[in-house]
């Protein structure tokens, strides 16, 4: 199993390859040439790459979707929650959940007024139950993790590494070493998306932001899921 990141402006993309190879994310927009030029260093052909899943449809992780699927010829898999956002290309920044989060809201959506991005064909539409990847040919599946956003879904390999998009942030501005994200729709869909992962045997969180971390760098905090509290 090859896991490649992909940093593609302030997000993070995880290129996974086994037996086939599926792309975590698109990243920012203007940001296309990192993939490309990433894939020529690790020797991976467009064609290889088969899926692309998007972990939500944040401007900040859908930028350069439109030329990554032209590239690939990849099928693009969304949760039902967030298809419609995707396919009209809406913008959307989830309510600040702590001080920090609060104002790092108002600043993010100032810069989303000048942003864009390009509405994208859903090719596989994600319901609630888990999602398997062997298609693909990655041992794995993607699961429903709501509470970052209503259409949240990170992938889980039968490895335990655990790409999870935003519903762990390990970079500063955003947070000061791993935590919970600073911004959520839904704070009660999080902890159950924490506990579902736990179960699900995650170890290792492959963030959106930040460098992957142990999981154990956020369940050995004090209060973390059952006193769970970001305020």
């Amino acid at each position: 199993m090859d896991i490649h990141t992909i940093k593609a402006g302030i997000s993070r993309c995880y290129l996974i390859r086994h037996k086939g190879a599926i792309l975590v994310d698109a990243g920012v927009p203007g940001k296309f040439n990192k993939f490309s030029k990433k894939l020529e260093s690790i020797d991976v052909k467009p064609e290889e790459i088969k899926a692309v899943i998007i972990t939500h449809c944040h401007w900040d992780h859908v930028g350069c979707l439109k030329k990554i699927k032209n590239m690939t010829r990849a099928k693009v898999v969304v949760h039902k929650n967030e298809k419609n956002m995707l396919e009209k290309g809406e913008l959307k920044v989830p309510p600040g959940v702590t001080r920090w989060g609060k104002i790092m809201g108002i600043l993010l959506k100032a810069i989303g007024r000048k942003v864009s991005t390009e509405p994208n064909k859903v090719d596989i539409v994600m319901e609630e139950e888990n999602f398997s990847l062997e298609e693909f040919g990655i041992p794995g599946e993607v699961i429903f993790t709501p509470g970052h956003s209503l259409g949240s879904i990170s992938v889980v390999l039968e490895s335990g590494e655990a790409f999870v998009g935003d519903t762990a942030m390990n970079s500063f501005p955003l947070t000061i070493g791993p935590n919970l994200p600073i911004f959520a729709e839904d704070l009660s869909a999080l902890k159950n998306s924490w506990r579902k992962l736990i179960d699900k045997g995650a170890k290792k969180i492959h963030p959106g932001h930040g460098k992957p971390f142990p999981i154990e760098k956020l369940t050995e905090k004090r209060g973390f899921i059952e006193k769970m509290d970001l305020t």
